[in-house]
């Protein structure tokens, strides 16, 4: 295909000023033209746009990790303000954000001595420190909380519902304002955790069944809650989009289910630091999701390289500029 210069956009130098915001600097980042600067530009016109359309349900996937870290608190913000339907991520989510409602996590480094570490009961997660008592609190109040549930007479749970059942009860919780598990019960979003048996909640969970074997958690009721949701865009030919932060599980069980009904996500906004040419799902650019239907055709998406850490603040940053 030949290339006609003069309809290219020609690259601009970026000028910063004392005082910019992020914004500012986002649009310039797309004028800029250069590799993963224009991608996170691009990003935030995406999210802009599926953010503002009414007509559009909005999804929001995540690991674990990133709860571990002050990234923790744009996830909360996003979920306190409704600006996602509903949330897919890892049993990891809700450990890290319990943890953290009642035990602090601390800076480490990712070159501490790990065997030091687990001689003083401290776990390193990256640069991040978890020690054992953080565990030990979610593990210890978990089972009062699922007495709870089970003494209400809440038997059969979806994980969303058992996710709105706990932050029913972190209602009287110092902090609970900082809990992502709190917004998502206050504001009815639905948690999907395919994954609920990975991590401190899974097992404790396994811990209470072994003598109460009538209380169970019923994943296929969340299969079935994302049929419905699916079925009924389709019925009224609505649009779906998705923020997925990193890939595993989270962003596969996302574009999964939009292939059903309706064909693919019509917006979709991938941060990954995986890379592609090992075949994995993380590493899988948005592109690749079109061949199986699972992002339309005529979709407007982007794949973003990087730390999600570092991405994210400036990225939901600029939105909120634009909103």
């Amino acid at each position: 295909m030949e290339i006609n210069l003069k309809e290219q956009k020609v690259v601009k130098d970026i000028k910063l000023r004392k005082g910019m915001t992020a914004g500012e600097i986002t649009r310039q980042l797309f004028e800029s033209g250069g590799f993963v600067a224009k991608k996170f530009a691009l990003a935030v016109d995406i999210l802009e746009k599926m953010i503002k359309d009414k007509d559009t349900f909005k999804f929001l996937s995540f690991p674990a990790c990133i709860m571990a870290t002050g990234t923790r608190g744009i996830i909360v913000d996003l979920i306190k303000n409704k600006l996602f339907d509903a949330v897919i991520t890892t049993c990891g989510t809700l450990d890290h954000d319990l943890a953290r409602l009642w035990k602090p996590y601390y800076h480490g480094s990712f070159l501490m001595d790990d065997k030091e570490l687990h001689k003083q009961g401290i776990n390193r997660l990256g640069n991040v420190l978890v020690p054992n008592d953080s565990y030990w609190i979610v593990e210890e109040k978990l089972q009062g909380i699922f007495q709870d549930i089970y003494d209400s007479g809440k038997r059969r749970l979806a994980t969303y519902e058992l996710v709105w059942e706990i932050g029913k009860r972190l209602e009287n919780e110092e902090g609970k304002e900082n809990s992502f598990i709190y917004w998502a019960y206050k504001n009815e979003i639905p948690v999907f955790i395919p994954g609920i048996t990975d991590g401190a909640v899974g097992y404790q969970l396994w811990l209470f069944i072994q003598d109460k074997e009538d209380f169970i958690i019923d994943v296929f009721k969340d299969e079935t809650k994302l049929d419905e949701i699916m079925a009924s865009l389709a019925s009224n030919n609505r649009k779906s989009g998705a923020l997925m932060i990193g890939g595993g599980i989270s962003k596969h069980h996302t574009i999964w289910w939009n292939q059903f009904w309706k064909e693919g996500l019509d917006y979709a906004v991938y941060i990954t630091t995986a890379v592609e040419w090992d075949g994995s799902l993380s590493g899988a650019r948005m592109r690749e999701a079109v061949s199986w239907g699972k992002v339309r055709e005529n979709a407007r998406y982007v794949t973003v390289e990087g730390d999600a850490t570092v991405l994210l603040p400036f990225m939901i940053a600029s939105l909120l500029e634009r909103l």
